[in-house]
């Protein structure tokens, strides 16, 4: 798997983007020196771009996927996108407060930490539909991993969006996400101008 090495407050820092959209709490004391040059419109839409596959750990092929299954869906192809991207199985389990980073919750469907109604899932980008049931393996609960992490992510708040039980680690998908409970500063629709071209 393509692996990107650029430090992530560096990448944070070239977007203009806040760390504590990746549940990173650190904060960059350097500022970003910013050309006089006026950004292009394509500029705009690429940054858009970059700034949606790094908040969500995706590449660009499997992004191009998400947008065109977005256009052939009925509403806005930048909503359904945004809603697609939030259902991933590793956003949500980030999203639920059970790991301190995307990357993290990725690590942890990867190395079978999750369930999934019951069943054992391993595919992070596993698209988890309203009224499914999430849960950490029973073996896994009790590991002092899980209790680093909760107590990392306790202040955190979940989306409404989420019913999450942070005794038993278990949650489920109240509904599916609208945009506006999608708290991602992502213009998606300079996404869709960049894609439509």
């Amino acid at each position: 798997m393509a692996v990107n090495r650029v430090p992530v407050l560096k990448r944070c820092r070239a977007l203009g983007l806040e760390p504590v959209y990746l549940g990173i709490d650190k904060k960059s004391r350097r500022q970003l020196k910013r050309s006089s040059r006026k950004v292009s419109e394509y500029g705009l839409q690429l940054r858009e771009k970059q700034k949606a596959k790094f908040i969500y750990g995706v590449l660009e092929k499997p992004f191009r996927n998400y947008y065109k299954k977005a256009d052939r869906m009925k509403g806005q192809t930048g909503e359904n996108l945004m809603k697609m991207l939030e259902l991933r199985l590793d956003n949500v389990i980030f999203r639920m407060g059970w790991a301190r980073t995307r990357k993290e919750a990725r690590q942890m469907v990867d190395h079978k930490f999750v369930l999934v109604n019951g069943k054992q899932v391993n595919i992070p980008s596993y698209q988890v539909k309203a009224g499914d049931t999430i849960e950490i393996k029973e073996s896994r609960k009790s590991g002092q991993r899980m209790k680093d992490i909760l107590d990392a992510t306790s202040g955190r708040t979940t989306p409404e969006w989420l019913d999450v039980n942070a005794d038993t680690l278990q949650g489920s998908i109240k509904e599916v996400p609208s945009r506006e409970m999608i708290d991602v500063p992502v213009d998606e629709m300079l996404i869709v101008e960049l894609y439509s071209k």
